[in-house]
């Protein structure tokens, strides 16, 4: 309606018409919901030895007096072994990078990374 009356030459805006709309008790026509393409779960593969798969993740929380701190852990997914729990209140991508170095360096380089933040 509103590009049907701008096309006739009429100056009103969206909001004007949408006032007048509203005054004369009509249904506003609604917009349909856009549907989300639906992700279809691909199964984990099974592990056969270690360094197969390594999984990280960030965790936060609060200590009593208010504090917040950030927690980054690495784990091995075939055997669940904690590679690397680095505690900080702030952990920034450097030290992030830091730290997969020095975990590739002492158990050689994981054929994937999973993080549970991406698909």
């Amino acid at each position: 309606l509103f590009k049907r009356l701008r096309n006739k030459g009429k100056p009103w805006n969206k909001k004007r018409v949408e006032r007048v709309y509203n005054m004369l008790k009509l249904n506003l026509r609604c917009k349909g919901k856009r549907r989300v393409p639906t992700r279809t779960p691909e199964p984990l593969s099974a592990l056969l030895q270690h360094n197969e798969s390594w999984s990280m993740d960030f965790m936060s929380d609060a200590l009593s007096y208010g504090h917040r701190f950030r927690t980054l852990n690495i784990l091995d997914d075939f055997n669940r072994q904690a590679l690397a729990i680095e505690v900080d209140t702030s952990l920034t991508a450097e030290r992030v990078f830091r730290t997969l170095k020095q975990i590739i360096a002492w158990r050689g380089k994981p054929k994937q990374i999973r993080v549970d933040n991406c698909p």
